[in-house]
């Protein structure tokens, strides 16, 4: 086959448009939290079924690993799409709203359904694929770190020889336009690590606070030492954004409890700020206990590294968005994010990139319109077809085959191969 490796893949993903609403919705009804998705994992597979996959599903994790071969041998690409929710109730009012108490509240129905187009896509056009296609359907993406536990269970291998790229798409509620992609090379989403403190202190009667040791007073004071510690300590272009979230202390307004404890989310963009802000912060939380005659344990938990993109992988998103939708579909970010990924771990291991892409409603203003995260988060389900598009066109990129060839792997073609592990 001749021509550009996006040549007709973005006429063929709007045929698939209602399949994929499909798709989400039912994605979008039943939501799942966490590492265990049956649910979704069994909708992933039905959606997978008569591809000519070889599909291998997780040991300790609904995962779903799908390896598509090409006509011919070549390297390897892989496109991660995660697919759990949020504890989140959502407060759409949508027909296909969630009722039990969890919310694709972050678009990852979307980015299933994406990646499964994208299969469907991949299967009808692997003669001009030169290589293998690693579609990673992975769980626990919300602070689970799935992405870690899929490593571990051996995706990056799941061909048979590394991946040279990898690729994630990310939708956004709020924000940019409609179907406007946006990327960046370099850093691009924050490390995040989570700092607990539990400042121990003596209780007593709210009455008398000389006869006690109050410790929450002490902890509010950790709380806004911890802002200034942050300003005054590190380079304003290498920032350190810290955040308390959660603030637990006593059960009555007259008893001055024993504990209070406080929880802070950090976010980091290099290794070096991330290291010193686990030593700084802390300082901070001891120095302060120390000043006012009480202890503080401190806990530093480290969940995900700063997401990378790499430049040449960018380079492949901006060109080939680019082929499919004109220089109007696509902007670089202008600034890295301070949300996190787990998706930092494969790129850690393979140059990649993560690329977003504007879904606000139509009508809304995407800079009032409901963030991700919210109950009240709505996306354009008119995106999912360039989502899909866009998947196998990056893949298709990396691995286009000039003329037709017969297949190196035809047993694949009759139908999906799962084995269960």
């Amino acid at each position: 086959m001749s021509g550009r490796p996006t040549d007709g893949l973005l006429d063929d993903a709007r045929s698939l448009q209602d399949d994929l609403v499909r798709l989400r919705r039912t994605l979008h009804a039943r939501p799942e939290v966490g590492l265990d998705l049956p649910y979704t994992q069994d909708a992933v597979l039905d959606a997978l079924d008569g591809l000519g996959l070889e599909i291998t599903t997780g040991r300790r994790l609904s995962s779903v690993t799908a390896v598509l071969r090409g006509a011919r041998p070549g390297p390897t690409v892989l496109l991660r799409g995660d697919m759990d929710a949020l504890p989140v109730t959502e407060l759409t009012g949508l027909d296909f709203a969630s009722g039990n108490g969890a919310m694709h509240a972050c678009g990852h129905d979307l980015h299933t359904a994406m990646l499964a187009g994208a299969a469907q896509l991949l299967a009808h056009h692997r003669d001009r694929l030169a290589g293998d296609v690693v579609l990673m359907f992975q769980p626990g993406e919300e602070g689970y770190d799935g992405a870690r536990h899929m490593l571990d269970e051996g995706v990056l291998d799941a061909s048979g020889s590394r991946p040279t790229a990898a690729y994630a798409l990310h939708v956004t509620a709020s924000g940019r336009p409609s179907g406007r992609f946006s990327a960046r090379g370099g850093p691009t989403m924050a490390a995040v690590d989570n700092l607990t403190v539990t400042v121990r202190g003596t209780g007593g009667h709210g009455a008398m606070p000389h006869s006690a040791k109050d410790p929450v007073p002490v902890a509010c004071e950790m709380v806004v030492a911890l802002q200034t510690r942050v300003t005054r300590a590190f380079d304003v272009f290498d920032p350190v954004v810290v955040t308390t979230g959660s603030f637990h202390a006593g059960t009555q307004n007259n008893i001055i409890p024993d504990t209070a404890v406080f929880e802070t989310t950090v976010r980091t963009f290099s290794p070096e700020a991330r290291a010193r802000a686990e030593q700084a912060l802390a300082e901070v939380c001891h120095g302060v206990a120390a000043a006012h005659g009480v202890e503080a344990d401190v806990r530093w938990r480290p969940l995900y590294p700063v997401t990378v993109n790499d430049e040449a992988a960018v380079d492949t998103v901006t060109r080939t968005v680019g082929e499919l939708f004109g220089v109007d579909g696509y902007e670089t970010l202008p600034r890295p994010m301070t949300g996190s990924e787990d998706f930092s771990r494969v790129v850690d291991e393979v140059p990649g990139a993560m690329v977003f892409l504007g879904a606000t409603t139509p009508g809304a203003d995407p800079l009032t319109a409901p963030d991700n995260h919210s109950p009240r988060a709505d996306f354009d389900e008119s995106v999912l077809s360039s989502g899909a598009a866009v998947y196998a066109a990056l893949a298709a990129a990396h691995l286009h085959a000039p003329r037709p060839t017969a297949p190196h792997d035809p047993s694949g073609q009759a139908g999906s191969r799962t084995r269960r592990t």
